[in-house]
C-alpha cells in the first residue's frame, strides 16, 4: 500500500484540471487515478488545486558569509512556506562559489540546514581557468554563473566571457548570464553620481546596457559556433541563459536569438519584480527597490507577452535579500536587490486568477521547464515515478501580502500591501515542509548533483 495518499486533487493532467488522486511511496509518486484505495496516511485536499514543487533556479542564500541577511535555514524555510521545493543558488557568497574549498564550505552549510532540495552553480570570474570549471563541474554544480558582465570582483569582460563559455562548452554545462553591459553602467552612472534620488538609478543602467550585453553574447556564440549552414552544432557552443531579463528591447534581441536563422542554444528568465514593479514604484519603495537590473519604464507589457508566448523561458525569483537597514543607505550605497522567494509563486497564481496569464503558463515556467533546462531529472511534474514534491493552493483564499509574515532574514518585501495566493500545504519528497507552519526538519533538503558530478573528485 502507499505510505500516503492525496484524496480529491485538482491537478493539471493532460491539459486539462481534473479531480484525482496521487498515491506516494518512497517520497515518489507511484500512482495517479480516480479512487485509489487507502488503508493509510491520507489527505483530502478538497478538490483544492495540486501543483509539482515550484523550482526557483535564482536564489541567493546569502550563507556562507553574509548569513546576517540569509542562511541556507531560514532562505529554505522562505521558500517552502512559498510553495519552492527546489532552488538553484548562485555563487556570490563570501567567499564565492569558485573552487573546490569554497564550493564544500557551501554544500557543508546546505546540507546542514536546507529543508528543501537544492543545486548549487559554481562561479565563473576573471581569475577562474578552465581546471577551475572542470574541477566544479566534477563536483557536481549545476551550472555556472550569475557570470556578471558588470560590478564587482566577479565581473568579466568581453575577452574573459568569450575564453569562460568555451570553457563551459568544451564540458557540457550552462552559462547563466547577468546581462549588464560594464562599460556603459560604469559610463551612465559617472555622469549622474552626483544626483540622490533613488530613481536616478534606473538612468544610471538604462534599457542600452542590457541589451548590448544580450548582443554581446549572441556575438560570441555566433564567432565561436561552427556552422553548417543554419545548424549550430551543440558541441562548439555553450548553452546560455539570460537571468532576469528585464526590458523590452532585450525581449526583442531575445526573440532574434531564438527565432531567427541564426538559432543558438539559449534560454531566459524573469523575475517577479520585473512583471510586478516599475519606475513608478522608486516613489513608494525609495531604496528598497534598488536591484540589478533596475526598476523599469514602459516594459511590463513586454515582458508579460514575451513570458505567455515562451520568448521567456521561466520565472525565477532572483531572491537576494538584504536588512532593511542596509537597504536604508543613499542609493548609491545600498546594496542592490530584494527578497522574492516566498512570494513568486503566489503573485504569480494571482495573476492567473486575473487572467494575466494562463495557469498551465505558470505551472510550466515554474517546474517543467526549469527542470528540463537545468537537468533536474524526477523534478517538475505531477507523473508516476517522479518526486512526490506537491503544493496544495485553495486558489479562493487571496491574500495580502505583508512582510512581518514572511520567512526570510530581511523581514521586508518590496510587494508590501499586494494580493497573493499562497499555499495551504507543502510536500518535498513525499514528506510535509510547511503546513502554515514549517514542518520541515532541518537539514532533510537532498543535494541535486549536476550531470558533471563524478565521485574521485567530490570524494578527493
Amino acid at each position: 500500500m502507499p505510505d500516503m495518499i492525496i484524496k480529491n486533487a485538482r491537478i493539471l493532467w493532460k491539459g486539462e484540471l481534473q479531480s484525482a488522486d496521487i498515491a506516494i511511496t518512497g517520497g515518489k509518486i507511484e500512482k495517479i487515478g480516480k479512487n485509489i484505495p487507502d488503508d493509510g496516511s491520507k489527505i483530502d485536499a478538497r478538490g483544492a488545486l495540486v501543483l509539482p514543487g515550484i523550482i526557483d533556479a535564482h536564489v541567493h542564500f546569502r550563507d556562507p558569509g553574509l548569513t546576517h541577511k540569509e542562511n541556507w535555514y531560514t532562505g529554505s524555510c522562505a521558500a517552502a512556506a512559498g510553495g519552492v521545493t527546489t532552488v538553484i543558488d548562485h555563487p556570490n557568497t563570501v567567499p564565492p562559489t569558485l573552487d573546490k574549498k569554497s564550493f564544500k564550505l557551501k554544500l557543508t552549510s546546505a546540507k546542514r540546514k536546507s529543508i528543501i532540495d537544492f543545486g548549487i552553480n559554481g562561479g565563473a570570474a576573471p581569475s577562474s581557468e578552465p581546471r577551475d570549471l572542470q574541477e566544479l563541474w566534477n563536483l557536481g554544480v549545476t551550472a555556472f554563473g550569475e557570470i556578471f558582465m558588470a560590478d564587482g570582483e566577479l565581473a568579466v569582460g568581453e575577452t574573459d566571457l568569450e575564453r569562460l563559455l568555451k570553457s563551459v562548452a568544451e564540458l557540457g554545462g550552462i552559462a547563466c548570464i547577468h546581462a549588464e553591459n560594464g562599460e556603459l553602467c560604469s559610463h551612465f552612472t559617472e555622469e549622474l553620481q552626483g544626483i540622490r534620488r533613488p530613481d536616478i538609478y534606473s538612468r544610471a543602467r538604462p534599457n542600452i546596457c542590457e541589451a548590448v550585453a544580450i548582443e554581446q553574447v549572441l556575438e560570441i556564440q555566433e564567432v565561436s559556433g561552427q556552422r553548417r549552414g543554419a545548424e549550430v552544432r551543440d558541441d562548439t557552443l555553450a548553452r546560455t541563459h539570460i537571468c532576469h531579463l528585464s526590458t523590452r528591447e532585450g525581449v526583442g534581441v531575445i526573440r532574434r536569438m531564438k527565432y531567427g536563422q541564426k538559432e543558438v542554444p539559449f534560454t531566459c528568465e524573469v523575475a517577479p519584480h520585473h512583471i510586478f514593479l516599475q519606475h513608478k514604484d522608486w516613489g513608494r519603495l525609495g531604496t528598497l527597490g534598488k536591484m540589478n537590473p533596475p526598476l523599469r519604464k514602459r516594459c511590463l507589457q513586454h515582458l508579460w507577452n514575451a513570458l505567455n508566448d515562451s520568448t521567456i523561458d521561466i520565472i525565477a525569483s532572483d531572491h537576494a535579500p538584504h536588512t532593511e537597514e542596509e537597504k536604508r543607505a543613499d542609493i548609491w550605497d545600498a546594496p542592490a536587490g530584494v527578497p522574492g522567494v516566498e512570494t513568486m509563486l503566489p503573485l504569480m497564481l494571482h495573476a492567473a486568477k486575473q487572467n494575466l496569464i494562463p495557469l498551465w503558463r505558470v505551472i510550466e515556467a515554474m517546474t517543467a521547464k526549469p527542470a528540463q533546462i537545468f537537468g533536474l531529472n524526477k523534478k517538475g511534474r505531477i507523473a508516476e515515478g517522479y518526486d512526490a514534491d506537491l503544493v496544495i493552493v485553495d486558489t479562493r483564499n487571496v491574500r495580502e501580502i505583508k512582510g512581518e509574515e514572511l520567512h526570510s532574514k530581511a523581514g521586508w518585501t518590496p510587494f508590501e500591501g499586494m494580493e497573493g495566493i499562497f499555499p495551504e500545504m507543502v510536500m518535498s519528497r513525499g514528506e510535509i515542509v510547511y503546513d502554515g507552519e514549517i514542518a520541515g526538519k532541518k537539514g532533510r533538503g537532498k543535494f541535486l548533483r549536476g550531470k558533471g558530478y563524478d565521485d574521485h573528485t567530490a570524494e578527493a
